[in-house]
């Protein structure tokens, strides 16, 4: 078997970025990205060609904007709706010769409140995207990689598909069921040199967080109790706050670390973005009856609320720049 990085010369890296925000910043786009690599030195060269993808192209003004005077020459767009059969299969048919070497699946969808107020249909929503959304995009590219043994594709999870969090009941199983599905073809990928690698990011401040925040603070819950609606609204979300304004990354420190994965000569295939999260994902692992995380957690949230406050502040301010640079390395 042949070097995973073992490419031909001419080599091209096909990357889709489903939302451009690890090219461009967070923009809300998806895409696919071209880059030479010079194969003697495996360092990556001026990029060859963009094809940003997006469902809704009249949405692209942020896009161009960003982009510059590389619009129209290295940079083309194209639509793309992972929720879509066809849709998939049109966006790969653009592509020549259907040639992808990197494939990053980094399209989500976030859904958080109490269970008893969500409906199925709004479940499986999130299931469509961030579930179903990449196996049409790994189903697509795979049979192409097989053939030419040789591929690496990279799926945005989270470490929500480690450790389950509170009232984020949904869209935890839908990264668990990410995990378990790339596990699982992650061992069957490697008989075809093709290597696969989950990228696990904790926090991140992007407009989509921050609205979603917003947004849920502000509904009402029909179906929930209301000591319940009471638990998340003064409790759940204002910890949640604190953890994500002490311990949150941005999306180019996301960028980075999936950078690094790519370059790298033997990828991981787990990657957490950020080290502040290993011990608590560690709590999981070190108990096999669950009981130390799920105790651990409760006593967190309902018992240690204040203490817990000082510490995620305290935090915040020994979280300089230089640390949070630390923390983007998946080595």
């Amino acid at each position: 078997m042949n070097n995973w990085t073992g490419f031909s010369k001419p080599c091209f890296f096909f990357v889709f970025f489903f939302f451009l925000c690890l090219l461009l910043g967070p923009l809300g786009y998806d895409g696919i990205y071209y880059c030479e690599i010079d194969e003697e030195n495996k360092t990556s060269l001026p990029p060859n060609t963009v094809i940003a993808t997006m469902r809704d192209l009249k949405k692209k003004d942020k896009l161009v904007e960003a982009a510059g005077d590389a619009y129209g020459k290295t940079l083309t767009l194209l639509p793309l709706d992972v929720c879509s059969d066809e849709s998939v299969r049109q966006c790969v048919n653009n592509v020549k010769d259907r040639h992808i070497d990197i494939l990053i699946n980094n399209a989500g969808v976030g859904l958080l409140g109490p269970v008893e107020s969500i409906s199925i249909e709004e479940m499986k929503k999130v299931f469509e995207t961030n579930f179903f959304g990449v196996v049409r995009m790994i189903k697509e590219v795979m049979p192409d990689m097989k053939k030419r043994r040789s591929g690496h594709i990279i799926v945005m999870s989270s470490v929500m598909g480690l450790q389950g969090v509170v009232f984020n009941d949904v869209y935890t199983a839908s990264k668990f069921a990410m995990e378990g599905f790339c596990e699982s073809l992650a061992v069957q990928l490697m008989k075809f040199n093709i290597r696969l690698s989950m990228i696990e990011p904790g926090p991140v401040h992007t407009e989509f967080e921050t609205k979603m925040m917003e947004d849920v603070a502000k509904m009402e819950y029909p179906g929930a109790d209301a000591d319940t609606v009471r638990y998340f609204k003064d409790v759940y979300l204002p910890s949640s706050i604190d953890i994500f304004e002490a311990m949150g990354q941005t999306p180019d420190d996301i960028a980075k670390c999936t950078k690094k994965v790519i370059e790298s000569n033997n990828p991981r295939f787990r990657n957490l973005t950020n080290s502040l999260y290993t011990p608590i994902v560690a709590l999981k692992y070190a108990d096999e009856t669950g009981g130390l995380s799920v105790n651990t957690f409760y006593n967190l949230l309902f018992n240690f609320g204040p203490l817990m406050h000082i510490t995620m502040s305290i935090l915040k301010c020994l979280t300089c720049s230089c640390l949070r640079r630390r923390t983007i390395s998946p080595n």
